[in-house]
């Protein structure tokens, strides 16, 4: 199948304002595009690119005064397959994790592993390990949150969702995150699209979308507490420790978000 994927936003800026940018699709799934997914600015000003610490594609420019406008529209290649399900995917001894999974085990900006830590025992401390554990951890996540885009606060910490019991799918794999790593299971943040391909309407308004990975075997595997279902289409933009590190925009300088629609949509077969 091929989605097509995209956004545009747009900005009011009070003076020149330097921008950095996740919004580039993750570079793991670079040979399924089709149409690039190239940055465009209105007005045209330079951009930039880098590889963060985590190796996702950023851009980075300068918006200039006044109305500033960021897009772009790809094409890219699926399988079509919902995410894996692997049962017998085990857990792995703190000891014997690879040197570069231990940053996932940390405490983060919006991950507090060391105030969630008692709890997380006492609920998944006796319970099965390896995949299961996710597992419960993303149904009790799924059933202990109740979601609204009212609800969307940018600084809600994993601790402040489990309490207030609200949130977005951010939070949602915000908790989900926290809870895995305080039960020595390495588990990273991803961003990206997640159209509504393979679900019942009504559909609620486009948004990129939250999840998360957890490493189990010798394997990363995707995570969604918010659905809490295999879906299908989901398109990778960037991975962190937290939301922080996969900010999609970050503004240095007085500027009003004006408008924001995203797009993630099955293309028909010509």
């Amino acid at each position: 199948m091929q989605i097509r994927v995209g956004f545009e936003m747009q900005y009011q800026c009070a003076g020149p304002t330097p921008m950095i940018l996740a919004l580039s699709i993750h570079y793991s799934r670079a040979s399924d595009l089709v149409r690039p997914d190239h940055l465009l600015t209105r007005p045209a000003v330079p951009v930039s690119a880098y590889r963060d610490l985590f190796g996702n594609w950023c851009s980075r420019l300068v918006a200039p005064p006044g109305r500033f406008v960021l897009s772009t529209d790809a094409l890219i290649n699926d399988s079509g397959l919902p995410d894996p399900v692997v049962p017998e995917a085990r857990q792995v001894p703190v000891e014997h994790l690879p040197e570069s999974t231990l940053v996932y085990l940390l405490g983060s900006r919006y991950c507090e592993t060391d105030l969630l830590s008692d709890i997380a025992w006492q609920q998944f401390g006796h319970g099965p390990t390896g995949w299961a554990r996710v597992q419960a951890i993303c149904d009790f996540v799924h059933r202990h949150i109740s979601f609204g885009y009212e609800h969307a606060r940018h600084t809600r910490t994993a601790w402040e969702v489990y309490n207030e019991r609200r949130g977005v799918c951010r939070d949602y794999a915000h908790l989900a995150v926290a809870l895995c790593r305080c039960m020595n299971i390495p588990a990273r943040y991803c961003t990206g699209y997640l159209g509504d391909m393979g679900t019942e309407p009504p559909y609620g308004p486009m948004d990129f979308a939250g999840w998360f990975e957890a490493y189990l075997g010798e394997d990363w595997y995707t995570f969604d507490a918010r659905n809490n279902t295999p879906r299908i289409g989901r398109v990778l933009i960037a991975r962190g420790r937290d939301a922080c590190d996969v900010a999609l925009s970050s503004t240095f300088g007085p500027n009003t978000l004006e408008r924001f629609k995203v797009w993630s949509d099955e293309v028909a077969p010509a």
